[in-house]
């Protein structure tokens, strides 16, 4: 079974579905809310889980309420959770096309790792998403003397990525990204991946370069479509797909996310039985 371990960001997410966006002061009635887990790597970590690998999530949560809650909610996924707080996110989707706003608070307290050996012996994959630094660079730099594929969702950037990009094999960056193809290459990551939207995903590695279509899809909710993008990459990475070749199964794991409304990640586990009658990528 292919072991993905995912490092970073648990939230838990508040997200109302509306109309349209409320203009500053106005009060708007929301279509329908709902409470769930969120947070790049949480996400991410939930597609490996519904696409049938071993998924495993190194986070922090606050010991409340509010990270059991979490903690629960991504059962199957095999979570470990040092001391920390759990961040909240306040999501808004406009229905019409799916798009939404995001307002939250990330990580905010700085974490200590625990002993990494057995979540690392355990993976095939290592997926960082820049947050909790101090999570994120000790297992960057085991994984890295151990041989382990270490793939960035770059998101956005972080000062802790100037850390972390010598460690990293592939860097998927968010069209939004803020270092270009080549400044990301300086660091000495090998294969560099950007996403654009509905656009064709490009990619860069050893003077090569291309891109990949995505599926037209019907869109209905963009949240977290980003990280089910990474999370099914991964997991692609981890069954033994080729690193370019893996980017179209993401592609498509990403378009299965915004075409649903609720509950995506038993749609994307539906998804991947259909493809071939089994949880293989």
């Amino acid at each position: 079974m292919a072991a993905v371990l995912c490092v970073g960001l648990a939230t838990l997410d508040v997200t109302q579905r509306v109309d349209a966006f409320p203009a500053p002061g106005e009060k708007v009635r929301s279509l329908h809310a709902a409470l769930s887990p969120g947070g790049p790597a949480a996400n991410a970590a939930r597609a490996v889980a519904a696409l049938g690998g071993k998924s495993s999530l190194l986070t922090a949560l606050g010991a409340d309420a509010l990270g059991e809650f979490v903690r629960a909610s991504l059962d199957p996924v095999q979570v470990t959770a040092v001391p920390g707080t759990t961040p909240v996110s306040m999501v808004v989707v406009r229905d019409a096309d799916g798009e939404r706003t995001v307002v939250s608070r990330n990580a905010s307290v700085p974490v200590t790792a625990p002993d990494l050996s057995g979540l690392l012996a355990a993976a095939d994959v290592v997926l960082l998403d820049g947050h909790h630094d101090g999570l994120a660079i000790p297992v960057s730099q085991q994984a890295k003397a151990m041989g382990l594929p270490v793939v960035l969702d770059a998101g956005s950037w972080k000062p802790v990525l100037d850390h972390l990009l010598p460690l990293v094999d592939v860097a998927a960056c968010s069209s939004g990204f803020e270092r270009s193809e080549a400044e990301v290459h300086s660091y000495g990551v090998p294969l560099v991946i950007r996403t654009h939207g509905a656009k064709p995903v490009t990619w860069s590695r050893n003077g090569s370069s291309g891109e990949v279509p995505v599926p037209a899809v019907e869109v209905k909710d963009t949240n977290g479509a980003g990280d089910v993008w990474h999370g099914a990459y991964a997991y692609a990475l981890a069954s033994g797909e080729d690193p370019v070749a893996a980017i179209g199964f993401a592609s498509e794991a990403a378009a299965v996310r915004v075409g649903a409304v609720e509950d995506w990640v038993e749609r994307l586990a539906r998804w991947q039985d259909s493809r071939s009658g089994s949880r293989s990528c």
